[in-house]
Formats: C-alpha cells, sequence, structure tokens
C-alpha cells in the first residue's frame, strides 16, 4: 500500500492529477465490500400513465438468465386503480410482467392471442406502491425498439 501512496503522490504534482483521482477512486472502491463492488446502479424509469414509452431492448439491459435482457420501469399505483399495460415491437417478440415490491410477478404476459406478439397485462391495484414493469423478450431473441404504454381505465356503469 505504500508503494501505492507513493505512485499517487507522483501523479498529483505533475500532468496525471486526473489519472491519480481516478485510481484512488478505484482503491477506494476496492475497500467497499464485494455485494457493493458489484452492484449495478439500479434505477429503474418512472412511468407516466398515458404517455408513450419509445426504447429500445438491448444486451446493455438486465440479463434474465435466460439467455435474455430485460428493461425496468416503475409505477406508483393507487388501491383501486385499473391499469391496463401494453408493449409492442416490430423487431422482437415481447414478455411484459408485472413485478410487486417484493419482486415477485404477479402478472405475465407473452402474446396477447395467436400471432400478435405485443404483450398485455390488465390489472387491478388492491395495495398502493411502487410496482415493476418489465420488458423483456421472448426466447432470448436480441431486442430491438419497442413502445410501451400504460393507461388508467375507468369502471362504466
Amino acid at each position: 500500500m505504500k508503494n501505492l501512496h507513493q505512485f499517487l503522490d507522483k501523479a498529483a504534482s505533475g500532468a496525471g492529477a486526473a489519472l491519480a483521482s481516478a485510481i484512488a477512486l478505484y482503491v477506494v472502491s476496492l475497500s467497499l465490500p464485494l455485494s457493493a463492488q458489484l452492484r449495478p446502479l439500479y434505477k429503474p424509469s418512472e412511468l407516466v400513465i398515458g404517455k408513450d414509452i419509445n426504447d429500445v431492448l438491448s444486451d446493455k439491459d438486465i440479463p434474465t438468465g435466460q439467455k435474455g435482457f430485460a428493461r425496468d420501469y416503475q409505477i406508483n399505483a393507487q388501491p383501486e386503480e385499473r391499469l391496463e399495460i401494453a408493449v409492442s415491437s416490430s423487431n422482437f417478440d415481447t414478455v411484459l410482467s408485472l413485478i410487486d415490491s417484493k419482486g415477485e410477478a404477479i402478472a405475465e404476459n407473452d402474446d396477447v392471442a395467436g400471432d400478435n406478439t405485443s404483450s398485455l397485462i390488465f390489472f387491478r391495484v388492491r395495495q398502493a406502491g411502487n410496482y415493476i414493469v418489465r420488458v423483456s423478450s421472448f426466447g432470448g431473441s436480441s431486442g430491438g425498439k419497442f413502445v410501451l404504454r400504460v393507461n388508467q381505465l375507468r369502471v362504466v356503469e
């Protein structure tokens, strides 16, 4: 560790100050527990009801463990809300999942019907809270562009 401090002191005295700072940050990160070093920053984008999300699913997203990748979004829902969650893509066969605050999938859909590979979930909220809407590809296909939308449905009497 003494040699590292000598190296950092020399680098900081010359044109390598930025490099020295980067190395120092790296060394500090190594002192963190391994779980903190490996854990990427996870912050799903917030969904807005009634607004289309145009996005891209790629191999830079969350690995599913089933040869594919997933992209997550967060929505805050209130009791008795009725939600329609839909995703479509001309690039891949979509899979849509709704995940509760415990990390459990409470609703999932692969194909709307027949040859239509879009995905659709209707959900009546029982408990207020944050939910994750997950878009993934069926069978680990490569992904591509997709459109995601959440609508709030109204009861017709």
